[in-house]
């Protein structure tokens, strides 16, 4: 995953947590145009006419290509690194009729079953997962 530092902004201190994005005030910005779309998802009239034609009705947002690209083909973790808030894009996964755990589960690339068996469990381990240089370190 690349870093959340540009050019021009220091590295944040949280920028290595591994298999995840912040949402702070930068994301938020980077995402306001995935964001106000599944907003309008709250809508029934909006779902169907998204449903009816996905690409026309993301045109009016102002989306990025890859931010397009990302809602259209369902790439839940792209959506929340280009600025996609999972509060937000859960909408998207309820409009596929999706749960918020079977959304969750595709984010990490589990079965509902198995992520369900993984939270009931207490969750992901910490151990070796701190940063992203444990990480990579755990897994080569």
């Amino acid at each position: 995953m690349a870093s959340t530092a540009t050019p021009n902004t220091p590295q944040k201190e949280y920028a290595d947590i591994p298999g995840t994005f912040v949402f702070d005030a930068d994301q938020s910005a980077k995402g306001y145009a995935i964001n106000a779309f599944c907003m309008t998802l709250l809508k029934a009239p909006n779902r169907e006419a998204f449903k009816a034609n996905e690409a026309e009705y993301l045109k009016p947002f102002g989306l990025s290509d890859e931010q397009t690209e990302a809602i259209l083909t369902r790439q839940w973790n792209r959506m929340l690194e280009l600025g996609g808030n999972i509060y937000f894009t859960a909408k998207l996964g309820a409009t596929d009729g999706l749960s918020f755990q079977q959304v969750a589960a595709k984010m990490t690339g589990m079965t509902q079953e198995g992520y369900a068996e993984m939270m009931l469990k207490g969750g992901r381990s910490v151990e070796g997962s701190r940063t992203r240089t444990e990480w990579e370190k755990k897994n080569g």
